[in-house]
């Protein structure tokens, strides 16, 4: 189970890593970028296998018109994402004996790390910091999952999960508050409140989840587009930031036009011609890097998977 989550997981990645680097480089990033060429080509390795995040250049000059000069950031960023899903993939093994030994416990032990988190109990690095502050957030829900799966929800009076999901929600909304919300109502920045409204979200979900051998009729117009997401979601998640990116420059080189910026300047300041174009630039990369997701699950490759012979 972990080969085939890995194989279907790092080919895409490798690809976008192939691209991205190749772009940074191209852009005059290089063994100097950190200060210690060493670090840099050790670091480099976390694009082939990302157990801690990849590097990625600080300081390029961009593509005029099409990328500004954070693109590399962008590419990178969400990779967080893939370094966290690949932890627990690897626990995967360890957390399921203990669900079945002590699954309580087991359930509630990525809730007491984001606790001893916040009290700072213990020092790490910054790359090792960032690992168990996303495992700590987040564990608890893959956890979760896996507990549904072996049926440790199912032993439970019916009345509990409705019970106490809104009160485990509730106390991390109360967390938030009590630390200000920080950056506006974002919880990434509030990692216990994050790890407590998404426990209590996700168990409620999951107790209410239905259970369905073919879609709803009201429902079947979604099949398609569902069906597709579900086959490229790891190319559309890598991508998504760079072409937010690129839609945001792209139109912004509207307003030197000046029939449209004297005119209709409130168009120009929309956000909804920006998401129009970002997801016709993601639907351009399922086309262009999607097959890399077939392959990776060794299958035929497609260019839209939608479900339609």
């Amino acid at each position: 189970v972990i080969r085939g989550r890995l194989r279907r997981l790092l080919p895409p990645l490798w690809l976008l890593g192939a691209i991205g680097v190749t772009g940074m480089l191209a852009q005059g990033w290089g063994p100097d970028a950190e200060g210690h060429p060493g670090w840099w080509w050790q670091h480099l390795l976390y694009w082939v296998l990302p157990l801690s995040d990849p590097p990625y250049a600080y300081d390029v000059a961009g593509i005029d018109g099409f990328l500004g000069a954070s693109w590399p950031e962008e590419l990178a960023g969400p990779l967080w994402y893939i370094r966290a899903y690949l932890w627990f993939v690897l626990f995967s093994p360890l957390i399921l004996r203990g669900l079945r030994r002590l699954p309580w416990p087991t359930l509630l032990a990525p809730l007491a790390l984001a606790v001893v988190m916040r009290l700072e109990l213990f020092s790490t690095t910054e790359r090792l910091d960032s690992a168990i502050t996303d495992f700590s957030t987040f564990g608890a829900c893959w956890v979760l999952g896996m507990a549904h799966q072996e049926g440790v929800l199912k032993r439970l009076p019916a009345y509990v999960v409705p019970s106490i999901a809104p009160l485990l929600a509730g106390a991390g909304l109360w967390w938030a508050s009590h630390e200000g919300f920080r950056n506006g109502f974002d919880l990434d920045s509030i990692p216990l409140a994050q790890a407590l409204w998404s426990f209590g979200c996700v168990l409620l979900l999951l107790h209410l989840s239905p259970t369905w051998t073919e879609w709803p009729k009201r429902l079947r117009a979604f099949d398609r587009p569902i069906t597709l997401l579900n086959s490229r979601a790891v190319t559309v998640y890598l991508w998504h930031n760079v072409c937010i990116l690129a839609a945001a420059t792209l139109y912004d080189r509207l307003w030197s036009v000046d029939a449209l910026s004297e005119n209709v300047p409130w168009l120009l300041e929309s956000w909804v011609p920006v998401l129009l174009i970002a997801w016709a630039l993601i639907a351009l990369c399922v086309l262009a890097f999607g097959w890399a997701e077939d392959v990776a699950a060794k299958r035929r490759p497609r260019l839209w998977p939608d479900g339609r012979r």
